[in-house]
């Protein structure tokens, strides 16, 4: 697909992927008109305008059904209408990330999973500055691929959505990571969670025996797609990273050390205890952090630097303020329930929670035993507050209901003790009441400052 020229491509959706993958294919010669179901924003119109490039908004008119090939937002669901009319007439549609990989030659190291995922991009970006290796970081972190691929002569980060994975055809990591897999999104995915993890799997498809897959050997999930990617005549080689198993070929922990394991033969690493983030979770992220630095040949002394200095991402895990004796910790990135457990499991001090916002078909009972044990106070918030008091409403003694952000750090400075945390993790989208999860965060933190 890289020869482009004078093809008639329709780039549906105009957000911020579908404007760099629309500008992409115009500089290489391809004939583009972007069409979007809703508004258009007065910055992507100037770009679309600079470029000669020619729009439509607030639906999709006759203009938008006459492609030779379709291009899609991953924000856009494979259910609409019109990306459902060009599969039933046989045309084919590929996701901006598939678009974008068919003009560079460059490394691809391509990080999914349910959580995690920006956390570890974000690392191997870390990583890769200390060992001066030229790289971008893309993706699905705010930074879209298409706009990458002119000015990047190294290697490329890539944070990858099942969303972005759902159409592509030639897209092929050199690595390709696996996180974790737990219920989110399942609303795309009819509700089935298997076709949620098989999306994610769509990461390896193309992948040969010279790439390398990277998984999380203590998930059951992933471990029975690998199973099946073993039988394949060309898989990619298999490591894998495990925080409590030995694993037969990369990283896991004994006796709180890290160690790598590669043709049967050991290495160690260093001490868990000196990893920069907390939470065991952010130990099986500096595992595939490292071995995906191993898998590009970078040292053992720079993986240990790495490790030790990076201390996170914003909007994850991160301390707000402290107040009082009380820590204010935003983990607005928490966008599902296993992000939420997760969190929650980083801590070992009385917790007052703020949860809530759009639900995605959340079930909050998963998050009973870590509430029972550690949280004092759930303040609700957003279109789920009635879904959670349902759900946990007789979980924790204190239980209130809010309507702003505002109200809800009053209330949790009303209730929370010097030594302990109030933790801002919605298990929940945004859309409810913010543009976006970091503008939430922006939010927590702008009302904490007012304490």
């Amino acid at each position: 697909m890289k020869d482009v020229q004078g093809k008639h491509i329709i780039v549906i959706g105009a957000a911020r992927s579908g404007i760099a993958a629309a500008l992409l294919l115009h500089k290489k010669g391809a004939d583009i008109f972007v069409s979007d179901h809703g508004s258009i924003s007065a910055e992507a119109k100037q770009k679309l305008d600079n470029a000669g490039i020619s729009y439509e908004e607030n639906g999709h008119t006759k203009k938008a059904r006459s492609a030779d090939l379709v291009v899609l937002s991953p924000g856009v669901p494979t259910e609409a209408p019109i990306i459902q009319y060009y599969l039933n007439e046989g045309k084919r549609v590929f996701s901006e990330i598939e678009a974008a990989s068919w003009f560079t030659d460059q490394k691809l190291i391509a990080v999914t999973g349910s959580n995690g995922k920006t956390t570890v991009v974000n690392w191997l970006d870390h990583l890769w500055k200390i060992a001066n290796r030229e790289h971008a970081l893309a993706g699905n972190i705010g930074v879209a691929f298409s706009d990458q691929i002119e000015s990047n002569n190294g290697d490329f980060l890539l944070e990858v959505s099942s969303f972005q994975l759902d159409h592509i055809n030639d897209f092929k990591p050199a690595v390709s990571m696996i996180l974790n897999i737990s219920p989110d999104h399942l609303n795309r995915y009819q509700n089935s969670l298997e076709a949620y993890a098989a999306a994610k799997f769509r990461i390896t498809e193309n992948q040969t025996a010279d790439d390398r897959f990277i998984f999380n050997y203590d998930d059951p999930i992933i471990q029975t797609h690998v199973e099946h990617l073993k039988q394949k005549q060309s898989a990619p080689q298999m490591w894998a990273f495990s925080n409590k198993n030995e694993v037969p070929q990369g990283a896991f922990v004994r006796d709180d050390q890290i160690i790598f394991k590669f043709n049967n033969k050991e290495e160690p690493l260093m001490p868990t205890q000196e990893l920069g983030l907390r939470g065991r979770h952010n130990l099986s992220n500096g595992l595939a952090t490292a071995l995906a630095a191993r898998a590009a040949e970078i040292k053992n002394e720079i993986i240990r630097e790495s490790l030790k200095t990076f201390t996170g991402v914003e909007h994850r895990l991160e301390v707000a303020r402290e107040v009082d004796g009380v820590k204010y910790i935003n983990d607005s990135k928490a966008t599902n329930v296993n992000a939420v457990w997760f969190a929650l499991d980083s801590f070992q001090v009385p917790i007052t929670l703020i949860l809530g916002g759009r639900d995605k078909g959340n079930d909050y009972s998963e998050l009973v035993d870590q509430i029972k044990d550690k949280v004092h106070t759930i303040i609700a918030i957003g279109e789920s507050k009635s879904r959670i008091e349902e759900q946990l409403g007789e979980v924790a003694p204190n239980f209130v209901k809010v309507e702003t952000m505002g109200g809800a750090v009053r209330a949790a400075q009303r209730g929370a003790k010097k030594g302990e945390v109030v933790l801002l993790s919605p298990a929940c989208a945004s859309f409810d009441m913010f543009d976006s999860y970091e503008h939430r965060g922006k939010i927590f933190k702008d009302e904490v400052n007012k304490l």
